[in-house]
């Protein structure tokens, strides 16, 4: 079955409302021509759920000034800056200078869930030149999801188009929209993609799976797991709280959107980790494997950022180990590029044994570490006793687990020594 744009657009819909996101016609909402925010939606939003801490109207007002102000020209830092608001929320100075600030999130992330969603189509926006994107789904006012579809039916085009619609046409007449974009979709029915805004075509990908452990799918069916898989509401505020990644400092623009297996293999794992955490646990955090390409790297930096802001964990103190004498540099280098993502300002390549001993003496919390494995070797000092330590090995070759003991025999002595992961296990007895 191939589908025409119009009927691709009432599948979208269809399906979004499935999901539990109401669909809203653009022309039946308040707003000015050139205006993409439905500021009427984060009104009611901010005082709905700062109710108890008596928000005021001026104070609301501040707020959407303050998403306002931040310029469409330079397009990348201000999504940089707004997506750095909507995933860690701000702290709003009062108007009543006697009061303390208040945390403001412009989403709500728990479990009450009480955000304001739609997905809007027919919405004409006058940028430079007039444009109307075939949807845009809204999370309290703020469209964080742009969707683009091209038909299948007509040879000439293909679901590349839709992406250049997006990042071509519409970056350069309607910016003020992806100054608040998480993400975009691309479609044609057969194939459905989601990306950054500013990542090339082909880091555009399928999601293919609703729950993580069900089979692959691709084609047409692949639209019904994108849409239960990451418009599930609680997948689709995961997704955007912390699966979202900018680098503290680039120069190419980079923005990275999870892809489903880091997603999964991100949320598992923390899980797992909470499960088997010592004393209760048998500090077996787990094993993830991931084919070469698979963005390994990513997934580890979205599990430390789980990691360092779940409640469960206080603010652990994680040490990430490789395997190569020396330190894997991509990964170093990207570690230490991403505190603000993480949310610790303690990110260090570690050059020696003793300066790990160093940094890890008497930290209570906090700190992410980077090492090699043989650094481990034949010192058997612990190096710290607290259980909110957690160990990421990055490749679990044989070197890590090996905790046997080998003996050589010569005619003058008998010498034992130990595999490294003896050391790494003697060194951080508690840790997982």
């Amino acid at each position: 079955m191939k589908f025409t744009e119009a009927q691709l657009e009432n599948v979208f819909i269809e399906l979004l409302g499935n999901e539990g996101f109401p669909h809203v016609l653009g022309n039946t909402l308040a707003r000015q021509q050139d205006e993409v925010l439905i500021k009427a939606d984060i009104k009611n939003y901010l005082q709905s759920q700062y109710k108890a801490d008596n928000i005021t109207t001026n104070e609301v007002e501040t707020v959407i000034r303050k998403l306002e102000l931040f310029s469409a020209s330079d397009l990348y830092e201000s999504n940089k800056q707004i997506m750095k608001l909507v995933s860690n929320g701000f702290q709003l100075e009062r108007d009543d200078r006697s009061k303390k600030d208040l945390y403001i999130h412009l989403i709500d992330y728990s479990d009450t869930d009480n955000n304001r969603y739609k997905i809007v189509n027919q919405l004409e926006i006058y940028g430079y030149e007039k444009r109307i994107p075939d949807g845009i789904l809204y999370i309290n006012g703020l469209p964080l999801v742009v969707f683009e579809f091209k038909t299948a039916i007509r040879e000439n085009v293909t679901i590349h188009n839709a992406y250049v619609q997006l990042t071509t046409r519409y970056k350069k007449d309607i910016p003020e929209l992806f100054k608040y974009n998480a993400f975009c979709i691309i479609s044609d029915g057969v194939n459905s993609k989601m990306g950054s805004f500013f990542a090339n075509y082909e880091f555009y990908y399928a999601w293919r799976k609703v729950l993580g452990l069900d089979k692959e799918v691709d084609g047409i069916n692949s639209m019904y797991t994108m849409i239960q898989g990451l418009f599930n509401k609680n997948r689709l505020r995961q997704v955007i709280h912390h699966f979202i990644y900018f680098p503290d400092s680039n120069k190419h623009e980079l923005k990275i959107v999870c892809r489903y297996p880091q997603y999964y293999a991100a949320t598992k794992l923390l899980e797992n980790i909470k499960l088997h955490q010592k004393p209760e646990g048998d500090g077996k955090g787990g094993t993830y494997f991931g084919a070469t390409g698979c963005g390994k790297s990513y997934t580890m930096l979205f599990l430390s950022r789980l990691l360092m802001r779940s409640p469960h964990f206080k603010s652990p103190t994680l040490i990430i180990i490789t395997d190569r004498t020396d330190l894997d540099d991509q990964l170093s280098s990207q570690f230490t590029n991403a505190k603000g993502f993480i949310g610790d300002n303690t990110i260090i390549s570690v050059e020696s044994r003793k300066e790990l001993k160093e940094l890890l003496k008497g930290r209570k919390s906090g700190g992410v570490f980077l090492t090699t494995i043989h650094k481990f070797t034949e010192d058997l000092e612990l190096l710290t006793d607290r259980t909110n330590v957690i160990c990421i090995s990055d490749e679990a070759h044989r070197s890590q687990i090996n905790l046997d003991q080998k003996v050589t025999v010569t005619e003058d002595s008998v010498s034992k020594t130990n595999g490294f992961a003896k050391y790494l296990h003697v060194s951080l007895p508690i840790a997982t």
